[in-house]
C-alpha cells in the first residue's frame, strides 16, 4: 500500500527536490509552500506522514503541528529544519513531532527515517473496538479474524470519529476531510457510509441533528 505524504516546505527548489526524490521512491505526495495551504490539504485528505519545515511564512511548522494535534490529528510527523539549538529540538517533540532532521537533509537518511517510522506505525495500526479489530493500514474491519464488508471510505470516517475524542464532527468537516476538492460529497453519500458503520456500531455513532456525528464509547 502506497504511503501518502504531505510535504510542507517553503523553499521552492528544495520542495521540488524532495517531491522528485520521494515520488521516485514510490510515495504518493501532496505539497505546499505555506502552512495555510498545507492546513487546507489536511482538511481534504488523510495522510500517512507529514514532512514539515519549521521556519515558514505566517507561522512555524511547530505551530502548524500543534494545531493539528489539538484537533485530534495523530499523523506521524518529521520536522526538517535548519535550527540547531536544543530548545527547538525540545519544542519539536513537545508539540507532537515524531522525528527531527537538520538541514542539509541527506535524502538516503530521510528515506531510512521514513521507513523506520512507518514500521513503528504498522505495529500500532491494529486497534481494538469491542469485539472488532481495525487494521488502519489496510483500512479493514475484522470480527473474529473475519474481514467485514466495509468500504475504505467508511473506515476513514470511522477513524475520523474515533480521533475526535467524543466531540461532534460536523457533516461539512467530514466531507472536507474525506473527499478531495471537486469530488462528489453529498449528504446522501455521507449517510451511506454512516449506515455501513451503524450496522456494527449502532450504539456508538450518534447523529447530532443538523450538525453532524459523534462517537460515544
Amino acid at each position: 500500500m502506497s504511503v501518502k505524504i504531505l510535504l510542507l516546505e517553503d523553499d521552492k527548489l528544495f520542495n521540488e527536490t524532495l517531491q522528485d526524490f520521494l515520488e521516485e521512491e514510490g510515495f504518493e505526495l501532496d505539497h505546499a509552500l505555506d502552512p495555510y495551504s498545507a492546513l487546507e490539504l489536511t482538511y481534504k485528505n488523510i495522510y500517512d506522514l507529514y514532512l514539515f519545515d519549521v521556519n515558514l511564512p505566517y507561522e512555524s511548522g511547530f505551530d502548524m503541528l500543534s494545531k493539528l494535534r489539538q484537533s485530534g490529528d495523530t499523523t506521524p510527523t518529521i520536522f526538517l529544519t535548519s535550527r540547531e539549538d536544543k530548545a527547538s529540538l525540545k519544542e519539536g517533540f513537545e508539540v507532537g513531532g515524531d522525528d527531527y532532521m537538520k538541514k542539509p537533509i541527506d535524502l538516503d537518511e530521510l528515506l531510512l527515517r521514513i521507513s523506520a517510522l512507518m514500521r513503528r506505525q504498522t505495529r500500532n495500526e491494529k486497534l481494538t473496538i469491542g469485539e472488532y479489530s481495525l487494521d488502519m493500514l489496510s483500512k479493514t474491519l475484522y470480527r473474529n479474524d473475519e474481514a467485514l464488508d466495509v468500504t475504505k471510505k467508511a473506515i476513514e470516517l470511522l477513524v475520523l470519529l474515533l480521533q475526535s475524542n467524543g466531540e461532534v464532527v460536523s457533516s461539512n468537516e467530514i466531507k472536507s476531510r474525506l473527499w478531495a476538492a471537486g469530488k462528489n460529497a453529498s449528504d446522501g453519500s455521507l449517510r451511506v457510509y454512516i449506515t455501513q458503520l451503524k450496522k456494527y456500531f449502532s450504539d456508538n455513532i450518534v447523529n447530532v441533528r443538523g450538525i453532524g456525528y459523534k462517537w460515544v464509547p
